[in-house]
């Protein structure tokens, strides 16, 4: 679990394939990884990867072909820049939301406009994740937690503050880069609960318009 509070900007320094899936190896700039071990998480620009090799200043994971196709991760190339974060301890202090690192899609930056000392930011919202974006929800771009401060039928708008865009590879960002999204994971589950419940299953809350009328619930 992450909490979408970026510690630091790494480097990708190789991306080995082989098969459907590959190996990457992240130098982790000024990440402390003096409490990190062989098998812990580390997001990388939102992707929970596992810590298959480890050294005082980088550390390498293998990815499926799962996350190669549901993430950005095929088009990166060695030099870019990603955000890091490691999974979240319980006393961490819970900066940001509830983060899985589980990638649901790609958006892409549609346009970009200052607007005093902030940056507004639309992007893309893919038809399978629109039901998630919610205005003033949270959602996780590239593993960093964010507000979306509007919407439209098919693009949302992030409003950024100058910290976050100096502590966060978000500066990068241009007009058709793409970014990893996570939507909210209460809203997931809760649809899951919502959908797959079974008629047989559901009961009757004897809850109706005509009861709330009469206790003054409604009028």
């Amino acid at each position: 679990m992450f909490t979408g509070i970026i510690e630091a900007v790494g480097r990708l320094r190789a991306i080995n394939t082989s098969g459907d899936g590959a190996r990457i190896t992240i130098d982790t700039a000024s990440l402390d990884l003096s409490d990190v071990k062989l098998g812990d998480s580390i997001a990388t620009n939102g992707v929970c990867l596992t810590v298959t090799a480890l050294d005082s200043a980088s550390f390498s994971a293998d990815v499926s072909s799962e996350t190669i196709k549901r993430s950005g991760l095929a088009h990166y190339q060695v030099g870019d820049s990603v955000n890091l974060e490691k999974a979240m301890l319980p006393t961490t202090r819970f900066g940001g939301h509830m983060v899985s690192g589980h990638v649901d899609g790609v958006s892409e930056i549609k346009a970009i406009e200052h607007k005093g000392n902030s940056i507004e930011y639309w992007l893309s919202m893919p038809a399978e994740l629109a039901p998630y974006i919610a205005e003033k929800g949270s959602i996780t771009i590239d593993g960093t937690s964010l507000t979306v401060n509007s919407l439209t039928t098919e693009q949302f708008r992030l409003t950024i503050v100058p910290h976050t865009t100096q502590e966060t590879i978000i500066s990068k960002y241009q007009v058709g880069t793409k970014v990893n999204v996570e939507v909210d994971l209460i809203a997931r589950y809760i649809e899951r609960l919502l959908t797959q419940q079974s008629p047989e299953k559901q009961v009757d809350s004897g809850v109706t318009h005509a009861l709330l009328a009469r206790n003054g619930f409604i009028k």
